[in-house]
């Protein structure tokens, strides 16, 4: 990745996402981590700049269960850096309850309709700073996922795993629907499966588990490529694991429900279909 590139990661205090900002930072790359926590966030921030020796990483806050905190941050993105080369929407819960102050299940608020408003409201700004790429930090749980638009279209509908599943699902989905319609723009859109990772968003195996997990820095190595490797470059509407892409589930290719998946969401957001 050429020097002076802006790469936004969302997630970034810990696990995948900070180990993606290293990474990036190592490019050369400003890196602009996006956190919820001052206080981890700040720590973050410094490990990075400590082990990169990069002067040039920057911290904003944001609590990615409110849409009016996203479109601060989306404001404040815009505004205040011009350029943004690089978007990846790492950040991700999982929850077996509770809705956001919004009204919305937590895991499809955060999972799915976060990334939908910040990435929408940056395109212009990613479009005029092309070429760029948009990743999607998705997982392998959306094979098991459903999208029904009633229920999504009523906040959720669905709790816990099938929740988690559901959000990742339509997370691939409007990857490859947003690819679709930016075709010819410069920018790409792309998704991937991490693996199964060592992460604070798996506080529920047993120790037994733990050790059969990838590591975060394992973990990152797809996002890392999808967002600066030279051999994807112009590579978009892909769902990549490892590395390579590979084929997502069979409801994932419908485009006739990514389309209306679209639109049902704009319209929960507070944009225009």
């Amino acid at each position: 990745m050429p020097e002076g590139r802006s790469c936004v990661v969302t997630g970034a205090s810990s696990g995948i996402g900070k180990e993606t900002a290293l990474a990036l930072a190592r490019t050369g790359a400003r890196v602009l981590m996006v956190c919820r926590s001052k206080e981890k966030g700040e720590a973050a921030k410094e490990e990075v700049a400590r082990k990169t020796g990069s002067t040039d990483v920057e911290l904003l806050l944001c609590d990615l269960s409110s849409l009016a905190q996203v479109r601060r941050l989306a404001a404040e993105l815009a505004d205040g850096y011009g350029k943004i080369h690089v978007l990846v929407n790492n950040a991700g819960v999982f929850r077996f309850s509770g809705k956001t102050a919004d009204g919305f299940e937590t895991t499809l608020a955060v999972d799915y309709l976060a990334p939908f408003l910040l990435t929408n409201l940056l395109l212009e700004v990613m479009k005029s700073s092309a070429p760029s790429r948009i990743v999607n930090v998705a997982s392998t749980a959306h094979f098991g996922g459903h999208v029904d638009l009633d229920a999504i279209r009523k906040g959720g509908g669905a709790t816990g795993w099938r929740a988690y599943s559901n959000s990742k699902l339509a997370l691939v989905m409007f990857t490859y629907e947003l690819a679709r319609r930016l075709k010819g723009t410069g920018v790409t859109a792309n998704c991937l499966h991490p693996g199964a990772v060592a992460t604070h968003i798996w506080r529920i195996p047993p120790a037994v588990v733990r050790p059969f997990l990838r590591s975060a820095k394992s973990g990152a190595e797809t996002s890392v490529y999808l967002a600066s490797a030279p051999e994807v470059e112009g590579v978009t509407g892909g769902y990549f694991v490892k590395m390579v892409q590979r084929h997502s589930s069979k409801e994932s290719y419908d485009e006739d429900k990514a389309a209306a998946l679209w639109d049902v969401t704009a319209r929960m957001v507070g944009l225009a279909p």
